[in-house]
């Protein structure tokens, strides 16, 4: 990465924005997934589905079009994923069916998936010498989001009613629009072939953070459609849920801009060993606790240990993708971690139905644990400190 691209300060900021609301859609929704099984009768299996929904489609705009933004489309791209994120959340408004739900939920993941590799290409080429710092802003940016989407969730749906949580992100979303208006994603030097992704596959170092983001999002995954139902099974109020959330994203806002700078200086494969060891251990934790007070301990030192994973990860597909490609990378190791959220997802509902928390949590801390493993193995390349 040795080029630079002049981005106005103005405009980057409304990226960062853009990025953060789009989050809180994704907060928001999480948090009420409890709610929504209570509201219309829907089973944790059937609340799966709907959190697997978002992470295929995702998986599908991540995996086909992200290219595209190597491409010079990008711009495009972020208009029309702001405008399928628009048309999701009114959709949300009147959903009430499974069919309705899973739908408006899969509409929103696939306009997400379009928008991020956009966002994520124009910010690294960007500034390539503090690639690392940016992409930890983002992830701040993202937390931020996260963080806020419970919280108002709660509140609204609280004081109004689950209808009007959407019409307030509806309405989020359309007044954000106007920042992709005047942004331009510049596109790559040597454009990537059709067979990008899987030129990209068969690298070494690429595999490793495929490794690496499978082990993320296995977390994601089950905490998408089961997080909510977990607490509010131990008694927790909705309020509660949301709060809790807000914990868990509170740390990454400070943490994670650093946290990308000491991956870029230290080498992102260590970083990344360390802070999902971290994670892996919080995972087990949360099997056998019970109290809803207690379990708040090991979801802070969860959410301080992916602080520094997030960026970690990002930066070492930055690095396995090479300037002409970022793009492409990103959409590829977003495009993994939405498959993986997927299935984890679709099994975590029927999972948590059939043998419980314990099961659930367990299973998943194994099978991070066995990833983290193949991405030591396969990232000799990203246990090294980049060369500026």
């Amino acid at each position: 990465m040795s080029t630079s691209t002049v981005i106005s300060k103005h405009h980057l900021k409304g990226l960062y924005v853009l990025t953060a609301i789009l989050m809180v859609g994704y907060g928001a929704i999480f948090s009420l997934l409890a709610e929504i099984r209570d509201t219309f009768g829907f089973s944790a299996t059937g609340i799966g589905f709907i959190g697997a929904a978002a992470f295929i489609s995702g998986f599908i705009a991540q995996l086909g079009l992200s290219r595209y933004a190597d491409l010079g489309y990008g711009n495009l791209m972020m208009k029309a994923g702001l405008l399928f994120c628009i048309v999701a959340t009114a959709w949300m408004v009147l959903a009430d069916s499974l069919p309705g739900w899973i739908g408006s939920r899969a509409v929103f993941g696939f306009g997400a998936g379009i928008v991020r590799p956009a966002i994520r290409r124009l910010v690294v080429i960007g500034d390539p010498a503090s690639a690392g710092h940016s992409l930890g802003v983002i992830t701040a940016y993202e937390t931020a989001g996260f963080l806020i989407g419970p919280t108002i969730a709660a509140f609204v749906n609280t004081w109004f009613g689950l209808s009007e949580t959407f019409v307030v992100l509806t309405i989020l979303l359309v007044i954000v629009f106007p920042v992709v208006l005047g942004v331009s994603v510049p596109a790559a030097k040597t454009p990537p072939s059709k067979a990008i992704v899987l030129e990209l596959m068969k690298s070494p170092a690429m595999q490793s953070c495929l490794a690496m983001g499978a082990a993320f999002w296995i977390t994601i995954g089950v905490f998408e459609v089961i997080w909510a139902i977990f607490l509010s099974d131990l008694g927790a109020t909705q309020i509660f849920i949301g709060l809790s959330m807000s914990l868990f994203g509170l740390p990454m806002i400070f943490i994670s801009p650093r946290a990308g700078s000491l991956a870029q200086n230290r080498g992102p494969l260590n970083i990344a060993i360390l802070s999902v060891g971290v994670a892996i251990a919080c995972m087990f934790s949360y099997g056998f606790i019970d109290s809803i007070w207690v379990i708040c301990i090991p979801l802070c030192i969860h959410a301080i240990a992916d602080a520094f994973t997030m960026p970690a990860t990002q930066f070492a597909v930055a690095m396995a993708s090479g300037e002409d490609a970022i793009a492409s990378g990103q959409g590829l190791f977003g495009a993994t971690g939405m498959l993986v959220a997927a299935m984890t997802a679709s099994a975590g509902g029927w999972l948590y139905d059939l043998s419980g928390a314990s099961g659930l949590w367990w299973i998943s801390a194994s099978a991070m644990i066995v990833l983290m493993l193949i991405a030591w193995w396969r990232g000799v390349d990203l246990r090294q400190h980049p060369t500026q």
